[in-house]
């Protein structure tokens, strides 16, 4: 059965996978952790440090539209 997904959205869905696999499920305790120290409305040291790898890996801003195709 077709899912309807372009290639481009299954690319999309695999590295997000991925990028979940790898560096968000395993810093879910620290994310917490931290949390309980700094309060809830401070930026979590672990977040500072995952927003760089998240851009390298294409994954930031995905709510913005292609600045080509829209």
């Amino acid at each position: 059965m077709h899912d309807g997904k372009s290639e481009k959205t299954r690319a999309l869905e695999a590295r997000i996978s991925d990028f979940m696999a790898n560096h968000i499920y395993p810093n879910e305790h620290r994310y917490y952790r931290e949390s309980e120290i700094g309060g809830p409305w401070r930026v979590q040291p672990v977040i500072e440090e995952l927003k760089p790898k998240a851009r390298a890996a294409g994954l930031w801003n995905l709510f913005l539209p292609d600045s080509e195709d829209g």
